[in-house]
């Protein structure tokens, strides 16, 4: 004979189950809404790996510039800013894992959902980098390692902090207002996709000149674009991998807990000359009759 405990134990055991596959958004497997935006998520970082890479590998590979490397950053910006205008109303436009990780954490998508979308963004890097594999000249794709992330020329945690710093930079300049309906309503999305590449070009630019090293790629901002190259090209990219996905989520948590302390309502103004220095001064030699 079963006590009394034991029921209710049985009943908050049946309650759980569901209540727990409704909170990571297990009933999205079976929504073709959300499968049709893996294969965009997929489509996109596939073809924001093979543009992106092939523009830097150009970049780096010109001669007429004293210094390549300052095109990249540029390159960097303009091609994410216009992929994001397309992918942002599809998916949401995260194409890489740092996005949907910090998303998944602020509740913006379901755990489901960032998983399918984290594997659909590995997926579409692999692809992506099969072609340019299968189009680049052999000499270009040994002298840039495929476009890849490599940490040669400088040690693994200078490369940790680097990714840590300029991927929590990119997510409090651009996150912080891409995932604020109301600002980012205000804006519009034009302004917002300028905001998220802008600092993805600036963290871009930062790395690649303040270590000055030549054989450190730069941040990877993106663990799905490193995973990618170092499947199919292998050798040196493997030495120090973990760092552009640990460094990233060690920045979304951080950052994650940042946000939640955020004002919610911004700045709030005082009435005009309350606070002035001027009024202040008054106060404190002003001598009452």
């Amino acid at each position: 004979m079963e006590s009394p405990n034991s029921q209710v134990v049985l009943v908050r055991s049946k309650s759980l189950g569901p209540k727990l596959l409704v909170s990571i958004g297990a009933h999205e497997f079976f929504k073709l809404e959300m499968w049709k935006a893996a294969l965009t998520e997929l489509v996109a970082t596939a073809s924001l790996m093979f543009t992106l890479t092939t523009s830097i590998i150009a970049c780096l590979d010109s001669q007429e510039e004293p210094n390549p490397k300052l095109l990249v950053p540029l390159a960097v910006f303009i091609i994410a800013f216009l992929f994001l205008m397309v992918t942002i109303p599809l998916s949401g436009g995260h194409m890489s894992p740092v996005f949907t990780f910090i998303a998944a954490l602020k509740g913006i998508i379901t755990l489901s959902r960032a998983l399918i979308y984290v594997i659909s963004q590995c997926i579409g890097s692999i692809i992506g980098f099969l072609i340019i594999k299968k189009v680049m000249q052999q000499k270009l794709a040994e002298t840039y390692s495929l476009g890849g992330c490599a940490i040669g020329g400088i040690k693994p945690q200078e490369a940790l902090l680097l990714e840590f710093s300029c991927t929590f930079v990119v997510l409090f300049v651009g996150v912080t207002l891409g995932f604020d309906k109301r600002r980012a309503k205000d804006v519009g999305l034009p302004m917002v996709c300028l905001v998220v590449a802008g600092a993805m070009g600036l963290a871009v630019f930062v790395s690649v000149t303040v270590t000055g090293q030549a054989g450190y790629a730069g941040v990877g901002l993106n663990p799905a674009r490193c995973l990618g190259p170092a499947l199919i090209q292998g050798g040196p990219l493997w030495e120090g991998h973990w760092v552009f996905w640990i460094g990233p989520f060690l920045a979304c948590v951080l950052y994650y807990g940042v946000s939640v302390n955020l004002p919610k309502e911004g700045l709030v103004w005082v009435d005009d000359g309350e606070s002035g220095i001027l009024k202040l001064a008054g106060d404190c030699f002003y001598v009452k009759d």
